[in-house]
């Protein structure tokens, strides 16, 4: 995820939760937190229950993040945020909490009183982790067609340039699926599964050569002693719970997105 996508998602993520960007700027955004948003992300419990025991006015905080320091002037002060980052682990997290569903239309302006179809799109995206002593975070966003079946990677970055809506337009209507949305739920994540199958496992047999060099440490270190004692079967797990490949998939949120017929 490059910072420019990092920087289109944060304005995209607090207008969508009722939280207006105050500032913008190419390397940076200033966000009026809704009293939600406060509550949700800013870590003030105290200060929430000092207020309705009260019956105090709320005032929920104002706060700016950098997506490029180099284009932030010296006066303004904001938290350093990238991908990766703690702060946007939390408001990819928070999505789940705030809506991991949406279903929207594309605005489409009809011409004279024709009817336009609108085609059904399910669209899941996900997060591909390779995990060892190192980590590796793959965004995937992969939209299925529901009348003909077709997948469509990257889907995301296509959707944010076309205009969407919450209701649907005018003189248009919905085509009925011809595959439900459970069925088209279970072929993405089998395409997930595949992707995460195929791909190259120099990683994991990098890790396990780190691995073993380690282990072969810890067994000098104890090759005197006959009986090993409890504190090498710890340090041993341990190694191996640090080192030990392993993959996993977590579903960030999804959607049903209704589009007029092309070709992707």
């Amino acid at each position: 995820m490059q910072q420019h996508q990092v920087h289109d998602f944060l304005a995209r993520y607090f207008e969508a939760n009722d939280s207006p960007v105050f500032e913008r700027n190419k390397g940076y955004l200033t966000i009026q937190l809704s009293i939600e948003l406060d509550k949700l992300l800013m870590n003030r419990p105290f200060y929430w229950h000092y207020l309705e025991k009260t019956g105090g006015i709320p005032q929920p905080m104002r706060v700016t993040f950098v997506t490029d320091q180099t284009q932030v002037p010296d006066t303004v002060k904001g938290e350093p945020i990238h991908f990766g980052s703690p702060r946007l682990r939390q408001l990819f997290a928070s999505t789940r909490t705030l809506g991991g569903y949406i279903r929207l239309y594309e605005q489409v302006e009809a011409l004279g009183q024709r009817s336009i179809p609108l085609q059904p799109w399910l669209c899941l995206n996900a997060k591909v982790s390779f995990q060892c002593d190192r980590k590796k975070d793959v965004l995937l966003s992969l939209g299925l067609n529901l009348i003909h079946g077709q997948i469509v990677p990257q889907f995301y970055d296509k959707l944010i340039q076309k205009k969407m809506t919450p209701r649907i337009p005018d003189y248009c209507f919905t085509l009925s699926p011809l595959i439900t949305a459970s069925s088209g739920f279970n072929r993405i994540q089998k395409m997930i599964q595949t992707y995460a199958e195929n791909e190259d496992d120099s990683w994991a047999l990098a890790a396990l050569e780190r691995m073993n060099a380690d282990l072969t440490l810890l067994e000098r270190f104890y090759e005197d002693q006959e009986e090993k004692p409890e504190s090498y079967h710890l340090e041993k797990q341990a190694l191996k719970e640090q080192y030990e490949p392993h993959i996993h998939v977590s579903v960030i949120n999804g959607g049903m997105f209704y589009l007029k017929q092309q070709v992707f």
